[in-house]
């Protein structure tokens, strides 16, 4: 690679090049996304700095100039990508010294979250107003999503060979791309791979829905997916039953919380949502394991003041 470069060349040259060389069929689809969009603000920004001249004041102006547009987070995980490369071009003596280090990361005030899950008695509600007909329809998507916490694609690549109603369980094995529309991928990850235990109500529900289907096709799609579609049609019942509105993925945030105040452990969460690592589920669900954490200590305290 080194070969290939000079110190004199260009940086944004030797990025896209460090991309295709080491992102390229090695990284999801979303994640290289992420690297050339990237790409594309590294060329607007700094589109003439030589490998030379790639010193920690023009690093420290190129974070800053950034920031300009992005939330601090943003702004750190294009440091993250960006410095994997020159990284790199440090080692292949492009550039003399690191400069990203003692990086000071800025950037805009974080907008205001939206809600991203729903209260059990919210849920109910919710549930109360789906139109579950005899033939599947968003509704029933909304349902056992709402009931399993699978991931939109994850559920849209189920096929009736993927019940098992004998022993109440959805096998998870596959995601639908419905972004290209190239049909089945693989799963996000290994842990991704999972049955999940459904109830015995879903179980003789789907048991109906899905009995006359071809077992290898998709239960839920029938011709090109939009997630804004099912995304519309959950609005659309938030707002009639006085809710807060979130998306299908919100969905599967609902499902988890509502386990967690159940008292359903982290790791059994995390293992039901097809989760890396532990790690990940308490990252993501951090609000709440801090006010589990709260209520564990008020119980504390009353047992130990029974005990005197």
């Amino acid at each position: 690679m080194s070969s290939n470069f000079t110190k004199e060349s260009l940086f944004k040259d030797y990025f896209y090049y460090w991309i295709k060389l080491y992102k390229e069929n090695a990284v999801r689809d979303v994640t290289l996304g992420k690297y050339l969009n990237n790409y594309k603000h590294v060329t607007k920004l700094i589109p003439s700095l030589k490998m030379k001249d790639f010193d920690r004041s023009t690093y420290q102006k190129l974070l800053n100039d950034y920031a300009i547009s992005h939330e601090r987070q943003t702004v750190i995980d294009f440091h993250h990508q960006i410095k994997g490369a020159i990284l790199d071009a440090v080692d292949e003596n492009l550039i003399d010294r690191d400069p990203t280090r003692k990086a000071i990361f800025k950037g805009k005030n974080p907008r205001k979250k939206k809600k991203k899950f729903l209260n059990q008695f919210e849920l109910h509600n919710l549930l109360q107003d789906l139109d579950l007909t005899e033939e599947l329809n968003w509704d029933w998507l909304i349902l056992i999503i709402a009931k399993t916490g699978l991931r939109f694609s994850e559920a849209l690549a189920l096929t009736p060979e993927d019940f098992d109603f004998i022993h109440q369980t959805i096998s998870v094995n596959k995601t639908w791309d419905y972004k290209n529309g190239t049909g089945f991928n693989p799963t996000k990850n290994k842990a991704s791979i999972r049955k999940v235990q459904m109830d015995w109500q879903l179980g003789m529900q789907f048991q109906q829905l899905i009995r006359n289907k071809k077992s290898d096709k998709p239960i839920f799609v029938n011709g090109p997916v939009c997630n804004s579609t099912p995304n519309k049609w959950l609005s659309r019942h938030c707002k009639k039953v006085g809710i807060p509105v979130i998306s299908i993925h919100g969905l599967r945030h609902t499902h988890a919380s509502l386990l967690m105040f159940a008292g359903v452990s982290i790791a059994s969460v995390s293992r039901r949502l097809g989760h890396s690592s532990i790690t990940t589920t308490q990252k993501v669900y951090m609000h709440i394991i801090n006010e589990l954490e709260n209520q564990d200590n008020d119980l504390v305290m009353r047992y130990l003041a029974s005990l005197s």
